[in-house]
């Protein structure tokens, strides 16, 4: 149980980083230094990509559990398929699909905080870009925080006062966005919160080839990646794009990050269903590699 909540927390951490790029868009279009905004969320999004190298291993552990735990309970050398439809493994399997269900939980539960921190973050990015034009450099700027709290929060002081109350407006407005480019962030926000997840429990339904199912899960996730590069990244970055240049207001880039974020959520709700059909998927491909 200690694993699994340290995977859980892990992976809310990531989807709650990963929603948070969002806010940046704005803070960047705000302050009219979006480049320098996205250079200081990469700082952030280091935490990420630390939690999620340290997420993978430990739910693998867990399946190794399971697999070990179902080979001494229906004996250590009965066949892959013994194993897998013995009653005793059966159950182990329907618990460890409980825990990667709690898990891509705390995903959909990450990203819901983010998105409803938004508008607190749009602010706190708008001072740290600020603070550090002041600084010249991430650890300089991260010093003066610490040193002097008060001097980064006078920073954009008076762009925060403009942004609670346009976040309280936007989505009353009509829908200024392409509608294929949110439904298809759904889609990629549910493959990418399942990749991983999908491709370790396939190993716990193919067990003597379970690294194989595990490394599949890159394939998985490089669907969901080439969708967000061909489609919803460059989509976002052209609204981004032409609000900062004058051709849109920068309602409609706030209006795409409450959007986005809310796609966001419902796709790791799609995670929830297409959780087992993407493992016996994975698990089908592996099976053609042995």
């Amino acid at each position: 149980m200690e694993r699994l909540l340290i995977v859980a927390a892990l992976t809310a951490v990531i989807h709650f980083i990963n929603t948070l790029a969002y806010a940046m868009r704005i803070s960047g279009v705000r302050t009219q230094r979006l480049a320098t905004g996205l250079s200081i969320y990469n700082v952030i999004f280091l935490v990420a990509s630390t939690a999620n190298t340290i997420q993978a291993p430990i739910l693998a552990s867990i399946v190794e559990m399971v697999i070990k735990t179902g080979q001494i309970q229906t004996g250590i050398r009965v066949t892959d398929a013994e194993l897998v439809n013995s009653a005793a493994y059966q159950a182990l399997l329907v618990s460890l699909s409980d825990n990667i269900r709690f898990v891509i939980l705390a995903a959909t539960v990450g990203t819901v905080i983010a998105a409803a921190l938004i508008p607190v973050f749009v602010n706190i990015f708008n001072r740290a870009i600020f603070s550090f034009e002041e600084t010249g450099s991430v650890p300089r700027m991260l010093a003066g925080i610490i040193i002097s709290p008060r001097r980064f929060m006078r920073a954009g002081g008076q762009i925060e006062q403009q942004s609670r109350k346009s976040f309280k407006i936007t989505p009353k407005r009509k829908i200024a966005i392409p509608k294929t480019f949110l439904f298809l962030n759904i889609i990629v926000t549910g493959v990418y919160t399942t990749g991983v997840l999908s491709a370790i429990y396939a190993g716990a339904l193919f067990p003597n080839f379970r690294s194989t199912a595990a490394l599949l899960s890159a394939v998985v996730n490089g669907v969901a990646t080439i969708l967000a590069a061909t489609v919803v990244e460059p989509t976002a970055a052209a609204i981004t794009d032409q609000a900062l240049q004058g051709e849109r207001s920068d309602e409609d880039v706030k209006q795409m990050v409450i959007y986005l974020s809310l796609t966001r959520i419902l796709g790791t709700a799609l995670a929830q269903l297409i959780f087992v059909p993407a493992a016996y998927l994975v698990k089908y491909a592996a099976s053609l590699l042995v």
